[in-house]
């Protein structure tokens, strides 16, 4: 039954992998346009490497930006705002005045010049400001104060509309100016008093029409036309071998968006799609079956595999939100994150790996071609070779640099293959490489993070862990000092291995510090904590047995209350594997001739080492105990007890395999 349910469950396990692949397939291939893809690459200043290209349809050679600006930019100088002319307000005003005058008039009655005659006052008045509202008086909008006289507007006099200079109107101080000198000129029949009155009906008849203006220019900007001649069906468009000039790159550019909005509304969307998924499926299978070569165990542990799928469906959504907008280039995305972290938790061919297949997916996502997955990857390698251990912020600082260095340099040189100078390169890009950068130190706080969610162990957690203060540390040196400066020499031993063959020297030595932390229980029954007689010479040899071996399971309970990594808890549970413990099994059977005895009594619990770090600490651990019994030993005498108990272990090991 319960093999039953074991098998059961490895097939779910093996089914949510699966799935948890396919999912990611899908999800990236939701992001992928939908219309064929233009089958030629092409740059200025290039040779054209296919075949001689002819137009299969006839197409509008497209202006540049450059040149529909220039276009834009020549209507705009030559295009004049608009100005209304409004034809009641002069009679309005005059009205006004007159009505004023009248008023003026009658409170006067006693004051005013003897003499003075109303009708009189009334004409002049009146003649001075149909002369000056005649001419017209112009309110400049802020925009054209500062133009001068030989300024144009486009006077929009009722159904008319003509071109006018502004030295041909008033502007308001000069309407008053006229005014006031008209009126010096007329002095002695009219009394002082009438000037205000004319000032106050001067207002300027001739204003902005901003919304007509705003209208006009929109329609002549519109009336811009798009191409500047047309390829005809059957012409040659470019042959092999042939410099792709300015001419003729304009006219490849055209053809490549005639082809993708003509051919792909001729073609089927879903069949564009299944191609996309089948090459997402291609480049995962790849990365699958190379983890199933080299890295079987990310596909029999979940958290390893979904670590790893999440940065391609992560960075395939990032460019797929950059392609969208106007403003960021996919070079501000920082790609050489995925590598840095990934290093950290695995091995650099697997981060190498992993970010070659993250640029693969997100070159289907960006139009910056092949310079895009070249530049990429140089990077990426850079990052892998590069990165420094998190630990040292100094260090991890400076493999930033080195990945910004990459990335430039690796600018630089494919444009100068592209443009064949260095007045060709697209400088702006190196400004948002400087922001790359910046993000790809999110790097740094990343991996806590990435330790946290998917159940991992960074140097970062390593090297807090080895901070003697911690509760058990400090516990096994107040409680069992013997035990701790064992551990202690076993983690100096273990270390110098791991680094003569390229296992984790950081990892075997916390696993070394913390592997005994069990004999904190009973620590006096452990010799290299006793200082006197024994507290075994009371006990059984199936006791003294028994309390030996619970250092083991003591200590993987304390190290689970303490929430240790289990990749740290598993130096406690395999440093002694399922040897025995020799020296009471011996005397046991020494003292029990011929009594039949369970030896699983005398055993470990295990389970055996199933890493380097492992192995190597279980051997270190034997050698570094074993060898305190030797007195004043040779190198000859080490080498022979190194080599018997290697020996020993691989028996042991061997022989409960076959069991």
């Amino acid at each position: 039954m319960n093999l039953k349910l074991g098998t059961a469950y490895k097939s779910f396990k093996q089914l949510v992998n699966v799935g948890t692949v396919v999912a990611v397939a899908l999800l990236i291939s939701l992001l992928y346009p939908n219309n064929v893809k233009f089958k030629y690459e092409f740059h200025q200043g290039q040779a054209w490497p296919y075949e001689d290209l002819t137009a299969p349809f006839d197409f509008a050679i497209k202006k540049s930006n450059d040149e529909l600006e220039k276009d834009k930019e020549l209507i705009m100088r030559e295009f004049w705002p608009y100005y209304t002319l409004n034809n009641d307000l002069s009679g309005a005003k005059i009205k006004d005045f007159e009505a004023a005058l009248d008023a003026w008039w009658n409170d006067a009655a006693t004051s005013r010049p003897p003499g003075l005659r109303l009708d009189v006052v009334r004409t002049q008045g009146r003649n001075l400001l149909e002369k000056i509202y005649a001419t017209g008086i112009l309110q400049l909008s802020p925009e054209h104060a500062s133009t001068n006289e030989n300024f144009v507007i486009n006077l929009v006099r009722r159904n008319t509309i003509s071109k006018r200079t502004r030295a041909g109107f008033y502007l308001p101080e000069q309407a008053e100016s006229a005014l006031q000198s008209g009126f010096e000129k007329t002095k002695t029949s009219l009394p002082a008093e009438v000037l205000p009155l004319l000032k106050a009906a001067l207002v300027p008849n001739i204003t902005y029409d901003e919304a007509r203006t705003q209208t006009m220019l929109q329609e002549a900007l519109s009336g811009v036309s798009p191409s500047r001649g047309l390829v005809s069906q059957g012409d040659i468009i470019v042959q092999k071998g042939n410099l792709v000039t300015d001419e003729v790159f304009e006219k490849l550019v055209s053809f490549r968006a005639k082809y993708e909005s003509d051919i792909s509304s001729k073609k089927s969307g879903f069949t564009v799609y299944l191609g996309y998924l089948l090459l997402t499926g291609l480049i995962l299978g790849s990365f699958l079956m190379y983890v199933y070569t080299y890295r079987r165990e990310i596909l029999s542990n979940w958290n390893y595999l979904a670590f790893v799928m999440v940065w391609l469906v992560a960075f395939s959504y990032l460019t797929f939100l950059v392609e969208q907008t106007e403003v960021l280039s996919v070079y501000v995305i920082p790609f050489c994150v995925v590598p840095v972290v990934v290093r950290h938790f695995f091995t650099y061919r697997l981060a190498f790996f992993t970010h070659v297949v993250v640029v693969l997916i997100a070159g289907f996502l960006t139009a910056e071609g092949h310079q895009f997955i070249f530049t990429q990857i140089v990077a990426g390698v850079v990052a892998v070779l590069a990165v420094a251990d998190a630990r040292d912020w100094s260090k991890f600082f400076k493999s930033v640099v080195a990945i910004l260095l990459a990335y430039s340099l690796a600018h630089v040189g494919m444009s100068l293959i592209e443009e064949g100078s260095f007045q060709g390169i697209d400088w702006p890009v190196f400004g948002w490489l400087a922001f790359n950068g910046f993000l790809t130190l999110l790097a740094f706080p990343l991996i806590p993070l990435a330790e946290r969610v998917f159940g991992f162990t960074s140097a970062i957690s390593l090297v807090e862990l080895s901070d003697m203060n911690r509760p058990l540390l400090r516990d096994l040196a107040m409680r069992a000092p013997g035990t701790f400066q064992h551990s202690l020499q076993v983690g100096n031993l273990a270390e110098a291995a791991a680094n003569e063959i390229g296992a984790d020297p950081l990892l075997v030595r916390v696993g070394a510090l913390y592997h005994d932390i069990g004999k904190i229980v009973n620590p006096e029954f452990f010799v290299e904590n006793q200082s006197g007689s024994s507290p075994h010479e009371g006990l059984s040899r199936l006791e003294s047995a028994k309390i030996i071996i619970e250092h083991v399971p003591d200590g993987e309970k304390m190290a689970k209350k303490q929430g240790l990594p289990p990749v740290v808890t598993r130096f406690i549970t395999t440093h002694h594997g399922t040897t025995k413990v020799e020296y009471f099994y011996k005397n046991f059977l020494l003292e029990n001739p011929g009594v039949e005895v369970d030896i699983a009594l005398f055993r470990y619990p295990g389970p055996l080492p199933s890493s380097m770090e492992e192995a190597i600490l279980m051997l270190a651990d034997s050698v570094e105990a074993t060898s305190r019994s030797l007195k004043d030993p040779t190198g000859q005498d080490i080498d022979r007890l190194v080599e018997r108990i290697f020996k020993g272990k691989l028996t042991r090991d061997s022989s409960m395999n076959r069991n």
